[in-house]
């Protein structure tokens, strides 16, 4: 590569160019990387006479590196020798963004790529991400022949990516190394970086400043986004599914690329983004700027309205759940099981599976059999009832993973000939399953459903509860909770999930003989005590080592580490907490 410590000689290069141009054999002793950039350029189809602009200059009005380095080029052209040297600022596409004075033989050239217009410093030096020298001939173009130009890269000072170069070209200076003008190239890119690094500093307090408003307390739901920084409110976090966080995302990314400096919408107005169909909340809109220029997005979610959300299954059955796992998973059963075809319902012991196929096949009188209380189900011979055929009654398979070889081998072949039959199946995963109930897994794969756990939506706890307990003898009040029994219930990991929640329930209301809430001493040792101390998973270490450090970097404040971290505030709380509960020997080393 050409490089001011490795200067080659220009008079043989001169010569070897010449040669290289007219299809000749080149001397030995040219540098291979100026051979390369030459081929380059020929098979690009650059035309080494190339006279006149290569395409009209157009700076975009839009570009955050301008906006960051006019003012500070504009101060440092000042230096340079007007009429003897040029001072030119490029984007990561090469395209000439800003551009002072001139040197010998240059005409403006709105684009520095190679494929426009051969080697030159300003590809190189992107290229290479260091400063970058090139001296006439070591140019492909017939015009710069006597230009020598130093290009010095800029690098974003968040991400470290090259976001374009700063060029001071001159006449040629080839006995000088290095460069004339390379202190005042890397000059101007430290200036230009300095500049990017205060402008992002400024646009997080901003974006932080316009978050606290939009919250004005715990309950509101609010995402701020920049599309590097994400702020989310506990409540949003509840609120808010990983889709809709991805679409806020695209949405301020789509809306960054049409806003610029003193175009787009005014400060205040809203802003449309689309949210999934299943979203269960709207959103609200508001752009953030500063100065006139566009910083980032403010979203106030709220929950979609209840004649507009999707059926859920009846209240008062051990089903029911606002959690957004629990909300999105039903949701998707819900709108399989109206459409023809079987659905497969997945998930640990206990966590609800027949209970939501018998409220989703509500009305239709299903045949239920169930694979754990008879392995071998005949199902290779239509029952009476014939709920093969087109028309019949609906079948609800229970525990499908103790299915025998042959009824397994039946609804293999039904399906592969009624692929709508009417079944809903439930499965619980275990040991790894054959070949023959793999493929009957594979098959009903687009069409199935996983609901969580319930340690996976504590939430849901408190709703349970009531749903769960048996109706109170006349006179007497429902079964209550103190709030420290029921943060208690919360911690639980709950391994038989909601029907072992149901047993907890069930037996204290039939055994209680005191009046008032259930208090935290009398729940069973385990749930009283809460989950047992554990050594972390590679995981989770992974995860914690990265937190701390986030911490660490930011001293101890846990809104900027989470926001660096790209989660939310709330998330990175719980997995604090988390982590002190399940290991002492992490508890002493967290800020």
């Amino acid at each position: 590569m050409t490089t001011a410590e490795h200067p080659p000689a220009l008079a043989p290069l001169r010569h070897a160019r010449e040669r290289f141009l007219t299809g000749r054999p080149l001397p030995d002793g040219v540098p291979d990387d100026v051979v390369a950039a030459w081929r380059r350029a020929r098979f690009f189809g650059v035309r080494p006479d190339l006279e006149g602009p290569v395409r009209e200059l157009a700076h975009p009005v839009d570009s955050p590196l301008l906006e960051a380095a006019r003012p500070v080029l504009t101060r440092i052209a000042q230096a340079l020798d007007a009429g003897r040297s040029a001072l030119v600022l490029t984007d990561e596409r090469l395209r000439v963004l800003w551009s002072a004075g001139s040197a010998p033989g240059d005409d403006t050239c709105g684009d520095l790529s190679e494929r426009q217009v051969g080697h030159n410093s300003a590809a190189l030096a992107l290229r290479t991400r260091r400063r970058a020298e090139v001296h006439g001939p070591e140019h492909f173009l017939d015009m710069w022949q006597d230009v020598s130009a130093v290009s010095v890269p800029l690098l974003s000072p968040e991400t470290g990516q090259a976001l374009g170069t700063v060029t001071v070209a001159s006449g040629l200076c080839a006995g000088c190394r290095p460069h004339p003008g390379a202190a005042l190239a890397e000059a101007a890119a430290t200036a230009v970086e300095a500049e990017l690094r205060a402008r992002a500093r400024t646009a997080e307090r901003v974006l932080l400043d316009a978050y606290e408003r939009a919250v004005r307390g715990r309950e509101r739901a609010v995402v701020a986004l920049d599309g590097r920084n994400r702020l989310v409110s506990e409540a949003a976090a509840r609120l808010a599914s990983p889709q809709v966080l991805e679409a806020l995302e695209r949405g301020v990314r789509a809306w960054g690329r049409g806003s610029g400096t003193g175009s787009g919408r005014a400060a205040g107005e809203s802003y449309e983004i689309s949210l999934p169909e299943d979203a269960g909340c709207t959103v609200e809109i508001t752009p953030v700027r500063h100065e006139g220029r566009a910083l980032g997005l403010v979203a106030v979610l709220a929950p979609r309205p209840v004649e507009s959300a999707p059926a859920l299954p009846r209240p008062g059955s051990a089903s029911v759940g606002r959690s957004v796992p629990w909300r999105h998973a039903v949701a998707q059963a819900t709108a399989l099981a109206r459409t023809a075809g079987p659905l497969l319902v997945v998930g640990e012991r206990g966590t609800g599976k027949t209970t939501l196929a018998l409220e989703l096949l509500d009305g239709t009188a299903p045949l239920v059999v169930d694979a754990a209380e008879s392995p071998e189900l005949g199902l290779g011979v239509p029952p009476a009832e014939g709920w093969g055929r087109a028309g019949d009654r609906p079948l609800l398979l229970r525990h499908a993973e103790r299915l025998a070889q042959p009824d397994i081998a039946a609804l293999n072949s039904l399906l592969d000939e009624r692929p709508d039959v009417h079944l809903v199946a439930t499965y619980t995963p275990g040991p790894a399953p054959g070949p023959c109930l793999q493929r009957l897994l594979d098959t009903l794969a687009a069409r199935s459903v996983t609901l969580p756990a319930l340690r996976e939506r504590p939430e849901d706890i408190r709703e349970l509860l009531p749903a769960l307990a048996p109706a109170p003898a006349p006179g007497s009040p429902p079964l209550t909770w103190t709030l420290d029994a029921l943060r208690a219930l919360e911690q639980h990991p709950w391994p038989g999930n909601v029907t072992e929640l149901a047993h907890l329930v069930r037996a204290l209301a039939s055994q209680r003989r005191i009046c008032g809430p259930v208090r935290r001493g009398e729940l069973p040792d385990p749930v009283r005590e809460g989950p047992a101390g554990r050594n972390l998973s590679p995981m989770e270490l992974a995860e914690r080592a990265a937190i701390l450090e986030a911490l660490r970097r930011h001293g101890g404040n846990k809104a900027r580490a989470a926001a660096a971290l790209g989660i939310a505030r709330a998330t990175l709380y719980r997995k604090l907490r988390g982590y002190q509960g399940r290991d002492a020997s992490i508890t002493q080393k967290l800020p």
